[in-house]
């Protein structure tokens, strides 16, 4: 059995700077009634919001091992076969960052589908508040689970009118990490973008790392991270890169310099909105030139 250690997603989620003032911040309780997750910390009160205007937004359940799992999806309302795009979520849970993320996808003309592959822990994340008691539920996630459990949601997605000829993947922090490995999967994904995801990390249920994985990767990956991340360091990103380029694969890394774990979640104090706009920029122009989005 391998030796616990905290995972690097984890230390650069614990070691991110608290804020210098709680102003700007809403309270706990408004936090959690406009769906954010406890256990992050303080919920920036200038969080983005993503209207559904245009939108057939909700919620939805398909079968998987183990039970229903959750989905929230955002696609456009009308819109015919519209590509599809996974969003891995980070350990959090399914709550209100994610779901606008979708949105934002949506608007883009995807059919955006986040499930939430952490409910057979029989909790909701997003109401934990503290960390502790979210590691056993996320770390029992296998390899093989999450395969099969993102199957199930693109199989859902195309079975709702998506088009699984046009397969894209998203994800932050362990949802980066879970487009690293779901990458060396499902053949049929075009592109996929991944923010911050740990590269070295492994456990019982993942005994491979995202470096360990990478001739095994099947479709063109951008990696987005940032050089002041304190649990994924630059020289992994560096291995990382080295190693696709020695299998040959299709890979792009950006660094962005100061830029901490989760510059990307608008939501949290690691926020930095430079960062955020020009990865999303970045991941708009890479789903576009390898044809998941048009």
């Amino acid at each position: 059995m391998n030796k616990p250690t905290l995972p690097s997603d984890m230390v650069g989620l614990c070691k991110v700077m608290p804020p210098l003032s709680r102003r700007g911040f809403m309270t706990s309780s408004a936090a959690a009634a406009a769906g954010y997750t406890l256990v992050a910390g303080p919920v920036r009160a200038d969080a983005i919001h993503t209207d559904s205007n245009g939108l057939d937004a909700g919620s939805a359940t398909t079968k998987v091992a183990g039970g229903d799992m959750p989905i929230y999806y955002a696609r456009p309302a009308g819109g015919q076969h519209p590509p599809i795009i996974l969003v891995c979520m980070e350990v959090f849970g399914l709550h209100e960052y994610i779901k606008d993320v979708a949105r934002r996808l949506g608007h883009l003309g995807a059919f955006a589908a986040a499930p939430d592959y952490y409910f057979r822990g029989g909790v909701d994340l997003t109401k934990i508040d503290d960390m502790q008691k979210i590691f056993p539920i996320v770390n029992a996630e296998s390899d093989s689970l999450l395969f099969a459990d993102l199957d199930a949601a693109a199989a859902w997605a195309k079975a709702q009118g998506g088009d699984g000829n046009r397969l894209g993947i998203i994800g932050f922090c362990r949802g980066g990490r879970n487009v690293w490995h779901y990458s060396t999967h499902n053949p049929d994904l075009k592109a996929g973008v991944a923010f911050y995801g740990t590269l070295i990390d492994r456990s019982d249920g993942v005994p491979k790392s995202s470096i360990e994985l990478a001739p095994e990767v099947k479709e063109p990956v951008l990696g987005l991270y940032g050089e002041a991340d304190a649990g994924i360091k630059v020289e992994q990103v560096k291995q990382m890169e080295a190693a696709l380029k020695a299998a040959g694969k299709t890979a792009e890394f950006h660094l962005y310099p100061g830029a901490p774990h989760g510059f990307h979640a608008d939501y949290r104090s690691s926020y930095r909105q430079d960062a955020a706009q020009d990865g999303w920029r970045r991941m708009i122009d890479w789903f576009k030139k390898y044809g998941v989005l048009s």
